[in-house]
């Protein structure tokens, strides 16, 4: 059964020895595809494939020889890789020699004698195939990776200038994340330079820059002002708190450390 074909107008490129099929193909397909031509040098391929970024490179057999046939499958790779689909459209016995010496180039090949109505049939079907396979890989894939994220261990960054605090925080939460620590914003910075997290617990009172000068500091950069931020600090002076709250953190929790309040608060945000 055919698919139903969608509106989505494709970009073609078309090249190949058979003029009249190209010639066919822009008269009769003007509203159809977006069409352009190139010659047979490699070099003019290759540009036009740069410039036009197109959906589909068509070869329009006409008694190409094996030479030219042996070039054109050094493009395999790079359309491949460039997303775009490879067709080839001929009689039946030149479909049958380009696929004899470009074995598994041409992802579609359309035989003659048929109309210009059916040859842009064809086009469209296989085209709209190959953008639902497209769709459901990349339905797949990003299926895939959401299993794959929700099986990862989330991590957490502490940072701290209490080397005694770090190692206490480490042992409440190394049974269900992964944790690192930094004794200062600097080294989170750094850390954070080539690494991700899931939540940073901050302190308060640390020389150099204080919680919510860090704090300030991950909020303003793009790439990391998404991160969630606990307060873990013992820091109880209002004014300061109010100060910090206004840079809206995720929370703040006092210590002493309570673990399995750590734990909860922790798991709100990242489980």
């Amino acid at each position: 059964m055919e698919r139903i074909l969608t509106e989505q107008k494709y970009k073609i490129l078309l090249s190949g020895r058979n003029k009249v099929i190209i010639d066919d193909l822009f008269y009769h397909n003007k509203g159809t595809f977006t069409l352009l031509s190139t010659s047979l040098r490699m070099e003019d391929i290759n540009a036009h494939l740069d410039v036009c970024k197109p959906d589909a490179f068509i070869i329009c057999l006409g008694g190409e020889t094996i030479e030219n046939i042996n070039a054109m499958a050094e493009l395999k790779r790079r359309i491949t890789r460039d997303g775009v689909a490879f067709g080839i459209i001929g009689t039946s016995e030149e479909c049958k020699v380009f696929q004899e010496h470009a074995v598994y180039m041409a992802d579609f090949a359309i035989e003659k004698p048929i109309t210009a109505e059916g040859i842009k049939r064809r086009i469209e079907i296989f085209m709209g195939e190959l953008r639902q396979t497209r769709e459901e890989q990349e339905a797949m894939k990003h299926a895939l990776e959401l299993i794959k994220e929700q099986q990862r261990r989330k991590h957490v960054l502490v940072i701290d200038d209490d080397p005694g605090m770090l190692k206490i925080i480490k042992e409440h939460l190394h049974e269900n994340y992964d944790v690192a620590t930094a004794i200062s914003g600097k080294i989170a910075y750094k850390f954070l330079e080539n690494k991700k997290t899931d939540l940073i617990l901050l302190d308060y009172e640390m020389p150099n820059e204080n919680g919510l000068q860090v704090l300030q500091n991950l909020r303003n950069n793009e790439e990391l002002a998404s991160i969630p931020v606990l307060f873990l600090t013992g820091i109880n002076d209002r004014e300061k708190i109010k100060k910090v709250m206004m840079m809206k953190p995720q929370g703040y929790l006092l210590k002493p450390i309570d673990k399995e309040k750590l734990l909860g608060t922790i798991e709100q945000f990242i489980g």
